[in-house]
């Protein structure tokens, strides 16, 4: 028996079970990536080994599910709980509240297809009332900015890659909304005639 196997037969004991159950219900209400120190913080304790045990725990279990919920680790040592992308069509229409809202979202999507993109570029297409979505992007981790001159240099976060299920990559990354646009666009012509 590996060091791990023995590892992991211990901690699949019925006295971690509440600490397995922390860490899923704060996987399920964060809705976003969490990272090893902060699923740490959940369950007390500061052991990386021992998080990372009970999370391989949580991600066999979801694996052995095959149902609508996936468990999935992202680079970095961070997880996330998610609805697999099959079931969302049917069921997008149920949520209470997405993300963003519209101007936000419109937002957010010129900046990442346009990516590094000035601040005052944003702002002459968006209007000035894209101010404030970007203050909403930047607190929600979606945007970064950097300064330039006497302007910003706005790009996209890992999170938003993460949230959106899109590529790191930048070229990945908008060739896949580049190709998510375009089917909007026939979605609308189709509805139109």
């Amino acid at each position: 028996m590996t060091p791990k196997q023995s590892i992991t037969k211990v901690f699949s004991k019925q006295k971690h079970k509440d600490e397995l159950a922390k860490l899923e219900a704060a996987l399920y209400v964060a809705g976003r990536p969490l990272n090893i120190k902060i699923l740490g913080s959940i369950i007390g304790t500061r052991s990386k080994r021992k998080v990372r045990v009970l999370v391989d725990l949580l991600l066999t279990s979801y694996q052995k599910r095959d149902l609508a919920l996936e468990l999935r680790e992202l680079k970095g040592e961070r997880f996330v709980l998610q609805l697999k992308p099959q079931y969302v069509p049917y069921v997008k229409r149920l949520a209470i509240r997405p993300l963003l809202s519209k101007g936000p979202l419109k937002t957010l999507a010129y900046i990442a297809y346009r990516q590094p993109v000035m601040q005052t570029k944003v702002i002459s297409v968006r209007g000035s009332h894209a101010y404030n979505h970007l203050k909403e992007l930047k607190t929600l981790n979606l945007i970064t900015t950097e300064t330039f001159g006497r302007t910003k240099i706005i790009k996209t976060t890992g999170a938003f890659a993460d949230y959106f299920n899109l590529s790191h990559d930048l070229r990945s990354l908008k060739r896949q909304l580049k190709s998510s646009f375009n089917v909007h666009d026939k979605l609308d012509e189709s509805i139109k005639n």
